[in-house]
């Protein structure tokens, strides 16, 4: 049994991470029953609320079991979200805007590896779909099947209530700084060692835990393969409806929200680690694809600027599964699909953790993304 406060949380999952993806891996168990405790160094700093919220399987190219994974986490979000309404009362702000991958030539259209489940478009449709579009763009592909998701100001707002009226309990301010094991044969999972935000150390017990804690998971434990890469981002206040299609080009991708409202990322800071804070560079950067792509947002205010860290790994695709330790699960390294994977990540992790049977599809996805895969 885990203590919070005067509250006895009876065999909890324990989620190490109170990002996106740790909210809804605790979401998803809390709503099959189990007892859950989020365990949080700082929720704010999450990817899940710094990305632009696409939901891209198509216009971002994937390919093998990655857009398989991706296909059927697009299918699940409608209903994921109608669970996370239900719970929290409040909206995620899914929109189905489709996307719009502009392209130089007919050949680097036809070379995309997804380019078979877009509707191609010549220079006529392109200004149609997306009013004042550089003329640099001869030809693009419409992606109609995906969309977006408004994951600052909306998803993990609602998130965190759907997890309160489902029971899951929190610590926020809590760092976790090793694990516990049993000292049998066949070592597995005894509990967790958490600095609370008073400074003491304490001992969690638990028999389960999900490692959620994305570009920092090679902190607790180093064998992880996973790393930070940085990106910056900005947003931009257009009229209402004036790009009605999120922009995906090469290297910066324009994403509308309902009020006008424009997210435009992101850099690629492989090299940063966890440096922190805006650079002329990156700004830069950022300026110039706005107006490779839609001169006219060069004049729109800007709000906001901010950076967040990518969890990565060596082939682009998540750790999900069983960890080394018995008892130990992991959900990191979504790199830039988070919040398109978020739902069926969510959906396979509590399946796993709460001992479920899998059916074929699901068995094979945990093989394909399982996190010895680098050992």
């Amino acid at each position: 049994m885990a203590t919070l406060g005067a509250r006895v949380l009876s065999d909890p999952v324990v989620i190490l991470g109170g990002g996106l993806m740790g909210l809804s891996i605790a979401h998803a168990l809390a709503r099959s029953g189990e007892a859950v405790l989020v365990l949080s160094r700082r929720r704010t700093e999450a990817a899940g609320f710094v990305a632009a919220g696409m939901l891209a399987p198509h216009a971002e190219g994937l390919s093998g079991n990655l857009l398989a994974l991706g296909q059927a986490s697009l299918a699940f979000i409608p209903r994921w979200v109608a669970s996370i309404e239900a719970d929290s009362g409040l909206s995620c702000g899914l929109q189905s805007t489709g996307i719009v991958v502009p392209f130089r030539s007919a050949t680097e259209l036809e070379a995309y590896p997804t380019a078979s489940f877009g509707e191609p478009l010549e220079r006529a449709a392109l200004e149609r779909e997306v009013p004042g579009m550089a003329p640099r763009w001869p030809v693009g592909l419409l992606f109609h099947q995906d969309g977006q998701m408004d994951n600052r100001r909306c998803l993990m707002r609602a998130l965190e209530a759907a997890c309160v009226e489902r029971g899951v309990a929190f610590e926020e301010g809590s760092e976790v700084e090793g694990l516990l094991s049993t000292s049998s044969a066949g070592a597995g999972l005894a509990g967790v060692r958490v600095r609370r935000a008073d400074g003491e150390l304490h001992t969690v017990p638990c028999q389960r835990a999900v490692l959620t804690c994305g570009a920092w998971a090679a902190q607790l434990l180093p064998q992880v393969p996973v790393f930070p890469v940085k990106g910056q981002m900005l947003s931009l206040q257009g009229p209402r409806q004036a790009l009605p299609r999120v922009l995906f080009g090469p290297g910066t991708y324009l994403v509308p929200r309902g009020d006008g409202l424009v997210v435009v990322g992101a850099t690629t800071e492989p090299e940063a680690g966890f440096q922190p804070g805006l650079t002329p560079v990156g700004q830069r950067q950022l300026e110039e694809g706005v107006a490779a792509l839609l001169p006219e947002a060069r004049f729109w205010p800007p709000m906001e600027r901010w950076w967040g860290f990518r969890p990565c790994t060596p082939d682009g695709a998540p750790l999900l599964g069983a960890g080394s330790m018995a008892g130990l699960w992991m959900a990191v390294g979504h790199h830039r699909n988070g919040v398109l994977l978020a739902a069926i990540s969510a959906s396979l992790m509590a399946a796993a953790v709460g001992n479920r049977p899998l059916d074929a599809w699901s068995a094979s996805m945990l093989k394909a993304f399982c996190p010895n895969r680098f050992l």
